[in-house]
C-alpha cells in the first residue's frame, strides 16, 4: 500500500474516527489504511452476501441476508435494526406530508373554529409510530398469525442485546458535557459523516458493485452498507485508542522506572497543567494493524470447531468487524 494515494474518503473517514475519540488529525497513510480495510470488509460482505442470495435462488442480495451475517453480533444487529425501523418511519412522514395537503387544511380549519380534539379525534389520526424490523429467522417468522406486541417488549430486548451501545452512548455524553455550543454543532455533523449519503454512485463503484455481484443494490442495501461501513471505522479506532493508551502507558511506565538528569529532564516535559497526553499525537498506521489483528484473532473456544486432521487450517477466514 503506497501512502501517496489520496484516500476517497479522508474527510468522512476524520469525521468518524473524530466521533469515536480520535481528537488530533490522523495522517493520510492512517486513513487510507482505515479506507482499504473497510473496502475490504465491504467487498467480503457482498461476496458472502451474493453466495446467500444463490443459495434461494436469486441473484438480488436482501436486506436478511447482510443482517444475516453480522448475526453473531447481537448489538450491532440491533442497532441496525433501530437505524432501518427509524429510515421507515422518515420514509412515512415523507409520504404523508406529500399527500397531507387536504388534511393540513382541515387542521387549519379546525384551529381557525377553535375546535377542540376529543380522545377519538387523537385515536383517530394516523401515528408514525417505529415498526420493528423481523428477521426471517425469528421464531414468530415460522407462523402465519402473529402475537400482537407488547409496548415493552422492545425494551427488553435492546436493554439485553444493546449494552455495547449504552456504553458508546455514555462515552459518548462523558465527552460532549463540557463541549461549548460550536463544538458540539461539530460533534453532531461528524455524526452524520457517511459513504454512502449523496453518494451513492461513487460509493458503488469504490465497493465494486457490478464486479463482485452482479445484481443492482436497491436504496436499502446501500444504507446498510453505510451504516456498516461506520460501525467498522468505529470498531477499528476504538481498538486503535486502546493499542495507543496501552502503548503511551508502557512508556512512561519505563520511563518512570529509570534515574539520574534524563529521567528529571523527561519528568519535566510534561508538567502541571499540559493538556493529557492521550489525544496530543494521532493514532499510527501501527496501532490501526495491530487493531485489525486483535479483531481478527480467532477466539480460543472457536479454534476447536476450526480443527482439520487435528491442525488448524493456514489460513482463516476474514471476520467480519
Amino acid at each position: 500500500m503506497s501512502s501517496d494515494r489520496q484516500p476517497k474518503y479522508r474527510q468522512e473517514i476524520q469525521q468518524m474516527m473524530f466521533v469515536s475519540g480520535e481528537t488530533a488529525e490522523p495522517s493520510i497513510e492512517t486513513t487510507t489504511l482505515i479506507e482499504d480495510i473497510t473496502r475490504e470488509q465491504v467487498l467480503e460482505i457482498l461476496s458472502r452476501g451474493t453466495t446467500l442470495a444463490g443459495r434461494r435462488g436469486s441473484r438480488a442480495i436482501s436486506t436478511d441476508d447482510l443482517i444475516f451475517l453480522i448475526r453473531h453480533d447481537k448489538a450491532k444487529v440491533s442497532r441496525l435494526r433501530t437505524f432501518l425501523s427509524w429510515k421507515d418511519v422518515r420514509k412515512n412522514v415523507k409520504d404523508s406530508d406529500d399527500k397531507g395537503g387536504a388534511d393540513a387544511a382541515d387542521f387549519a380549519a379546525d384551529d381557525a373554529a377553535g375546535a377542540v380534539a376529543g380522545p377519538s379525534d387523537v385515536a383517530a389520526k394516523p401515528k408514525n409510530k417505529r415498526a420493528k424490523v423481523g428477521l426471517a429467522w425469528d421464531v414468530n417468522s415460522y407462523f402465519s398469525i402473529q402475537v400482537p406486541e407488547r409496548d415493552d417488549e422492545e425494551d427488553e430486548e435492546e436493554e439485553e442485546q444493546n449494552y455495547a451501545t449504552l456504553q458508546r452512548l455514555a462515552a459518548a455524553d462523558e465527552r460532549t458535557k463540557n463541549m461549548t455550543r460550536e463544538e458540539y454543532v461539530f460533534w453532531s455533523e461528524c455524526r452524520q459523516a457517511s459513504f454512502t449519503y449523496r453518494k451513492s454512485k461513487r460509493f458503488r463503484e469504490w465497493a465494486g458493485f457490478g464486479i463482485v455481484t452482479e445484481s443492482k443494490p436497491n436504496d436499502d442495501i446501500v444504507d446498510i452498507l453505510g451504516f456498516l461501513t461506520f460501525e467498522i471505522v468505529q470498531t477499528l479506532t476504538e481498538e486503535a485508542l486502546k493499542v495507543k493508551e496501552r502503548e503511551d502507558h508502557e512508556k512512561n511506565r519505563g520511563g518512570a522506572d529509570t534515574t539520574g538528569a534524563d529521567s528529571k529532564k523527561r519528568k519535566r516535559e510534561t508538567g502541571l497543567f499540559d493538556p493529557p497526553e492521550e489525544g496530543r499525537t494521532p493514532i499510527e498506521p501501527r496501532h490501526i494493524r495491530e487493531a485489525y489483528r486483535k479483531l481478527q484473532a480467532c477466539p480460543q473456544k472457536s479454534i476447536a470447531m476450526l480443527l482439520h486432521n487435528g491442525r488448524v487450517p493456514a489460513k482463516l477466514p476474514l471476520k467480519l468487524i
